[in-house]
Formats: C-alpha cells, sequence, structure tokens
C-alpha cells in the first residue's frame, strides 16, 4: 500500500506529475512525502522536494525541476544525499560501526523534458516515461530497517518519550514498563503524519480521541509550517492555560531537529484565546482582536457580570465582531486552534476573520471530550454564508494524493483499550440502570450514531441505529494491544470505595509514596485529580500535607505555579489538579479522587460524568477511582458491569425522542436555570406536604389546574 501525504512545496507542477505516477502504479508501497522532510543544516533549513520510503527499495530523494532548466542538477543531487546521510547517521539504530544500514538513492526528476539524451549513472535524470525503469532497479538488502527509518524522518521518537531521561534498574518495575511503552510509541500513523504536514488553503479539520496525538499534531504542524514559510505570521491558540510549556516545548523540540535552529518567536505565537493588557506572554486572541479593531475589550469579572456564566467566552466574542460592523484587520496567515471542542462558534469564526485570504485555519478537537449531545456544527453553519447564500466554507469529498480537509484521528495512543471503553461506559452512562434498577437510563448520547465508528469503535453484535440492540467494542487498530499488555487489567485500572476523605487521602498518600519509592516512577508521572475545579485547593490539602510531612514535594498547578505551568520545572513535584487545568496533560499514574460526587447530581448530570471521563483519559498506563459512600459503591458496580461485558457497550441505541429528552434533564443549565427549577421543586415539595398533611385538599387545587398536571405527568411517563 502506498501512503501519499501532500506538504507545502515551491514546485506545484512537477510535485503534481510526481503525485500522478505514483497514484497511477499501485504496485509501488511505502511512504511518498511531497514536500518533506526539511533537513537543519550549519546555513540553516534545507528543505526536500519530495522522498519516497519503500521496504523494497529504500530511500529516494527527488530533486524537482518545475521547467526544463536542469543546469547543476548534479549538485542539487550531490546536496541532497549529504545532507539526508548526515541527518541519518544521527541516530544509531540506523548506524551499522560506521555504516549507514540506508541507501540513499537521488534522482532528478523533469516531467517537461519530453526527450532525455544519455546522462551520467551516477545523477539520473528522468521524466514520467523513464522513471519507473530506474526507481525498480533500486533494491534494498537491509530492510529491516525500514520502521527505524520511518520513525526518524517523521522525527517524532524525541518528542514521544518526552524531554527527561528515564532511568531504570528493575526490570519488573512500573519505570521498567512505562520506557517500554514510551519506546513502543515511537512514529506517527499515516493519519497523524497526514494531520501535520498536509495544509490546505481554507479551513481544515482535524478530529479525534483524548490520546490520539491531537495536541502534538497541532503543534507539529505550527512548526512545520514555520519551518516552510518562515515569513508567515503563525498563531496557535488553545483553552486550558496549562498547555502553553507543553506547546512550547513540542514546537521547540520538532523546528530544531527539523532545522538546528531556534523558531523566530515573533512570527510563530503560542497565544491563549482570551488574554488581557500587557503584551508578551499576557496576550491572546480575544484581546489582540478588541485592540487592532477598535472595539471594546472586557475582561473575565466584567463579561461575567454582562452576560452571566452561560458561555461568557463565546458572548464577548460575539459582540467584538458585531461592534467591528464586518471592517477586520487580517492579521495572520495561519491560525492553529487547540481543544476547539472548549470554544463557541463566535471564537472559531473570529480566528478565521483574523486570517488572511485563503484563510488558513486548523482547528483540532476531541468528538468525546466533553460527551457532547451534538458535535460541533459542520463548518459551513461555524462559518456562515455569502451575501449570495453559498458558505464561505465548504468540505469536499477526500480524494487521494490532495491534502484531506476533514482528517479523524482514531487510534489512541494514551489509553488503554480497558481505560477508554470504562471511560465512555460511564462518561455515558452505558450501565448505569443495569447496577442501579431505580435510575434512569442513559446519561447522554451522539445524536449521530456514525461517530462511534469515525472514533475506532465497531458493531460486533445487533446494529447501530436508533432503538436498536448494539454491542460496540474497540479495535485492535484503534487501540494498540501493546497498550493493555504491560500490566493486568486489575493493576491497569482500580475502583476503590472508601468510608471517609480521611482514609481515602491517607490511600493516596501511602500509593505516591510506593510510586516513587518501589515503582521507580517520577514526579511527573503522577497526577492527583479532584473532579470538581470549585473545590480541589481544600480537596487536595489532605493528601499534599500527608507528603509533606514525609518529604514529598507537591503543588497545585495553576495555584503554586503560574497558569501557564502544569508539571513543576527543575523539580521533583507531584501534581494535584482540578479537571479543567488537567485537559490536555497526561501522565503515567493518575488518581481520580472524590469520584463518588460524579456519580449522581441535581443539575446537570452529563457535566458530571463528562469530568470522570475526562480525568480517566488522563492516564496513559494505570488509573485509579477513588471516593466516598454508597455513591462511590455505584460507580464501582458499573465499572464491573464495563469489566463483566469484556469492555464492551451494550446497550439499546436510544431514539431521537429519548435523545431530546437526555439533552432536557441533563442540559448543562444558567444558573438563573437552576435558581427557577430549585424554587419551583420547592413550592411542589410544599404543595406534597400540605396534601399529605391536610392542610390543603386535592379539591383545593381547582379542576383546571388539576386536569393540566395529569396531562403533563402522562406525557412525561
Amino acid at each position: 500500500m502506498l501512503n501519499i501525504i501532500m506538504g507545502a512545496t515551491q514546485k506545484p507542477l512537477a510535485s503534481e506529475e510526481l503525485k500522478k505516477f505514483f497514484t497511477e502504479n499501485q504496485n509501488l508501497e511505502g511512504y511518498l512525502y511531497i514536500g518533506y522532510p526539511i533537513i537543519g543544516t550549519v546555513e540553516g533549513a534545507f528543505p526536500i522536494d519530495a522522498l519516497w520510503i519503500s521496504r523494497e527499495h529504500g530511500l529516494v530523494i527527488f530533486n524537482l525541476v518545475e521547467n526544463k532548466d536542469i543546469e547543476n542538477y548534479q549538485d542539487v543531487q550531490d546536496d541532497c544525499a549529504n545532507k539526508i546521510e548526515a541527518k541519518l547517521k544521527g541516530y544509531k539504530q540506523l548506524v551499522e560501526k560506521r555504516n549507514l544500514c540506508v541507501d540513499i538513492n537521488v534522482l532528478t526528476f523533469a516531467p517537461k523534458l519530453k526527450k532525455i539524451e544519455e546522462f551520467d549513472e551516477d545523477y539520473p535524470l528522468v521524466n514520467s516515461e523513464t522513471l519507473y525503469k530506474i526507481l525498480d532497479s533500486y533494491i534494498w538488502n537491509k530492510n529491516e530497517y525500514y520502521e527505524d527509518l520511518i520513525s526518524v524522518l517523521q522525527a517524532i521518537s524525541t518528542i514521544r518519550k518526552g524531554k527527561k531521561r528515564r532511568v531504570v534498574m528493575n526490570s519488573h518495575s512500573r519505570g521498567w514498563k512505562l520506557k517500554a511503552l514510551e519506546d513502543s510509541i515511537a512514529n506517527l500513523d499515516n493519519q497523524q503524519s497526514k494531520a501535520v504536514i498536509e495544509t490546505v488553503d481554507g479551513v481544515q479539520r482535524i478530529r479525534g480521541l483524548a490520546g490520539s496525538g491531537k495536541t502534538i499534531v497541532i503543534a507539529l504542524k505550527a512548526a512545520y509550517l514555520h519551518a516552510q514559510h518562515p515569513d508567515w505570521k503563525i498563531v496557535i491558540t488553545f483553552n486550558t492555560r496549562s498547555l502553553k510549556g507543553q506547546l512550547k516545548q513540542l514546537i521547540n523540540t520538532f523546528y530544531i531537529e527539523q532545522t538546528n535552529e531556534e523558531p523566530n518567536w515573533e512570527n510563530l505565537q503560542i497565544m491563549h484565546a482570551w488574554g488581557a493588557a500587557g503584551g508578551g506572554e499576557r496576550n491572546g486572541i480575544y484581546y489582540t482582536f478588541c485592540s487592532e479593531n477598535n472595539v471594546e475589550y472586557s475582561d473575565y469579572i466584567n463579561s461575567r457580570n454582562k452576560f452571566g456564566s452561560d458561555d461568557t467566552f463565546g458572548r464577548v466574542c460575539e459582540k467584538a465582531l458585531l461592534d467591528t460592523k464586518g471592517n477586520i484587520k487580517e492579521l495572520y496567515d495561519v491560525v492553529l486552534v487547540d481543544e476547539a471542542q472548549d470554544f463557541s462558534v463566535s471564537f472559531l469564526r473570529m480566528c478565521y476573520e483574523m486570517l488572511k485570504v485563503p484563510k488558513r485555519l486548523v482547528y483540532a478537537y476531541d468528538e468525546l471530550q466533553n460527551l457532547r449531545l451534538q458535535s460541533l456544527p459542520s463548518p459551513e453553519e461555524i462559518f456562515g454564508s455569502h451575501p449570495n447564500g453559498t458558505p464561505r466554507v465548504k468540505f469536499y469529498e477526500a480524494s487521494e494524493g490532495k491534502p484531506q480537509q476533514d482528517i479523524i484521528l482514531e487510534k489512541c495512543y494514551r489509553n488503554s483499550r480497558p481505560a477508554l471503553v470504562t471511560a465512555h461506559a460511564l462518561g455515558f452512562g452505558i450501565y448505569r440502570q443495569q447496577c442501579n434498577k431505580n435510575e434512569s437510563d442513559l446519561v447522554q448520547m451522539f445524536e449521530q450514531n456514525s461517530l462511534w465508528n469515525d472514533v475506532g469503535y465497531e458493531v460486533v453484535d445487533g446494529k447501530l441505529e436508533d432503538g436498536a440492540h448494539v454491542v460496540l467494542s474497540r479495535t485492535d487498530e484503534s487501540s494498540p494491544i501493546f497498550l493493555e499488555q504491560h500490566s493486568d487489567i486489575d493493576d491497569l485500572i482500580q475502583f476503590k470505595s472508601f468510608k471517609d476523605r480521611e482514609e481515602q487521602d491517607l490511600w493516596v498518600s501511602e500509593q505516591i509514596v510506593k510510586n516513587l519509592k518501589d515503582d521507580e516512577l517520577r514526579a511527573d508521572d503522577i497526577i492527583v485529580i479532584n473532579p470538581d475545579p470549585m473545590t480541589t485547593k481544600r480537596a487536595v490539602s489532605g493528601i499534599r500535607s500527608k507528603l509533606f510531612n514525609i518529604g514529598i514535594k507537591s503543588h497545585t498547578a495553576g495555584v503554586d505555579t503560574t497558569p501557564d505551568v502544569f508539571f513543576a520545572e527543575n523539580e521533583e513535584s507531584v501534581a494535584f489538579t482540578g479537571i479543567y487545568r488537567a485537559k490536555g496533560n497526561e501522565a503515567a499514574m493518575v488518581y481520580v479522587i472524590n469520584s463518588d460526587l460524579c456519580y449522581d447530581s441535581t443539575f446537570e448530570l452529563a457535566k458530571k460524568r463528562n469530568q470522570l471521563f475526562t480525568a480517566i483519559t488522563r492516564s496513559k498506563a494505570w488509573v485509579r477511582v477513588l471516593g466516598v459512600g454508597e455513591n462511590m459503591n455505584k460507580l464501582a458496580k458499573e465499572y464491573e458491569q464495563t469489566k463483566a461485558h469484556n469492555f464492551t457497550l451494550d446497550f439499546i441505541y436510544p431514539d431521537k425522542t429519548q435523545r431530546e429528552k437526555m439533552n432536557i434533564i441533563n442540559r448543562d443549565m444558567s444558573t438563573a436555570e437552576k435558581n427557577r427549577v430549585k424554587r419551583s421543586k420547592s413550592d411542589l415539595l410544599n404543595l406534597i406536604k400540605e396534601l399529605e398533611s391536610g392542610e390543603i385538599f386535592v379539591e383545593d387545587l381547582g379542576e383546571d389546574e388539576l386536569g393540566k398536571l395529569r396531562e403533563l405527568l402522562k406525557i412525561k411517563e
């Protein structure tokens, strides 16, 4: 199978002909990259026109010629070969003693040359008619290095393994297992490669699960575009402030790997979505929009007071857009948005309006991160229409060899299959009714059932249709088996219930001591998550105090650190966090404390279940879901059902009417709505008490009122 990945190129005509040639010759396998890689040299970045990696034929570099000018093509071939060889020799996995184990072949492809005279055999010069013969003549005798070659040329191995060297001595420890796990996740898969390198002249959407690599892809894409177009103004933006340090480290690592230079941070900016006055690190997309377009800026406190807590940021973005009256300054060449599921349509529109033509906007989001009843609206809805009614943004059918507008990352590289399915089962409430007969059915469900297939589930029984029984399972392709083979199921996931918070806190502190002293884990391999962001500082104090008394440092992210830092830099310190700061981060061992608070809720049950889902999916190896009392016991029962079903999702798919009811019951409510419901419930309870006590009689209510009440109760049954 051949994978064609189209990057940015200064030679579009020759690139198109090369792509056409490979598309027509389906027996040629491997990876064809156009506009990739970029080699770092002492003179700066050296872009390779095109490169083919084949298990059978080895590595072939293409020097592309747009017209018929082949002057000095031999020198260009020498440059390409020398620079690729120098890069590859820097990786010991591709070298035996002093010899590179990869055959490097270079040729010049000049499709406009209809007739090619004899040429030096050491410097092949070909057109579309003579290309196949010379490619077929290349034979690679050491193709056991194929996977390592792909990994190196994708320049991802050093990023996946992290920035700190892991030292482990015990071959049975968690640290040893974690190192093997990190080494196994060495190279990007094909869809991730496409997402990094392929960029359309317009809007591009990247969708995927938690742990599918969206943040890495967004960071690498920004670095790649910056290397290809150093003069472009590129912005990468996000919602969770603690992501900033991670994004900067990823971009810096990849860019230096590609170019041997530091990025120009003036042209490549990492900018929070909101921002404030003061410049530098305080800058943000919304603040920049307001200051550049001379419209009123509103900070968080004032905005909340004015618009309330219901989508405050979305409301201020919408107001700013309206205040410009359509006359908006175009500031950037590319905007990349991570965590797009956390933003309103008005913010995405704001990013789009700030772009120069051809409006290169890339937004990545997680279909399941918030377990929304509906995904983000379609691009046509988000970006609106022209005056004549045609959509400003339209997605077209994907075609072979062309950059994809809509990329789905279905493979999860963070969570094991059991952990991911458990998170989904609890988030949706799949086994909630089976465990507790007095509970209502599912908590929430996708409006579009096809989304399950998109994110890596397959139907193993029944039908994925409204009202039908269905059993969904993760595939080996979407959830690689090695992510769960390192430990027993009962070690990968544990649900534990305690009699009180003190007992829970003591157990967690003892386990962290064991992780650090016996398991060969580092402090940054551990996160303790409290699902309720409003109570985190108080909720984690007991565990932190116990750790402090035995000499183990810890910090609460965003409280003891700056908002942009999650893991403490340059010291060993265990991270404690609320759920919102946890988003976008990961650790090998995750402790989710006070999980019983997510079992049930008077208001916004879906939101509580989402918090639990997000917390569990922060784990890349082991997760402990902990809590207190009867609600924790009930939550543990749901997990046991998930386990009993061999980590599949077995349920009746709700029909449209049932989904609408879930949406009403479990919707996110504004403060005013909550207060209104509380008042109504209080009034109803008082009425029931007065009827029971005989203070008033049913007849006192009036026949009309009783009739309406009976009808309403019938409808709701």
